[in-house]
């Protein structure tokens, strides 16, 4: 909704307010505004508008998640650099499933700007894996393939990386 620095300076703003009803000595409505800077920090750290998108995509809903992704109308500015990340990362995903040539464009990108959990790190690369793949490009697939495997230590793409090794003998 508000671009980074505006977040910032609410925060800092609302903490001000929460010292002066504090001198004041209306400690009920300074502990309230508190919360209220704590939202806005939240926020600057997790943007309000990637969380929503990542709920639609919880329910599969893509043009759920489409939407509220559209409201971050210049990504570069409004985001940190891990939510640039994770922007191009969730439309990544939303276009694998009809334009793999902008899908692998969003989640290159991605991958360079950095996500913050390795599991999102090894689906990029799984994905962009599976990208190569369609596009008869086997050894940047495995290579690729093999970094995802390496990344998922939980072993959550375990079977997907089966499934892909799988295909990847037929071609």
């Amino acid at each position: 909704m508000f671009n980074k620095n505006i977040k910032l300076t609410l925060a800092a703003l609302t903490f001000a307010w929460s010292i002066y009803e504090f001198t004041q000595g209306h400690i009920g409505n300074g502990i309230a505004i508190l919360l209220l800077v704590g939202i806005f920090i939240l926020f600057y750290f997790k943007n309000e508008f990637i969380l929503l998108a990542f709920m639609q995509l919880r329910k599969q809903n893509f043009e759920g998640a489409k939407k509220w992704l559209s409201y971050i109308k210049n990504p570069s500015s409004a985001l940190t650099q891990k939510q640039e990340g994770y922007y191009n990362y969730l439309h990544g995903i939303m276009l694998s499933q009809t334009n793999i040539t902008q899908a692998e464009k969003f989640l290159k990108k991605a991958i360079k700007l950095g996500l913050a959990m390795n599991h999102d790190l090894a689906m990029a690369k799984l994905q962009l894996a599976g990208i190569a793949m369609t596009k008869r490009r086997k050894r940047e697939a495995t290579i690729l393939m093999n970094e995802a495997k390496k990344l998922d230590k939980q072993g959550m793409l375990k079977e997907q990386i089966q499934m892909m090794k799988q295909q990847m003998k037929r071609i």
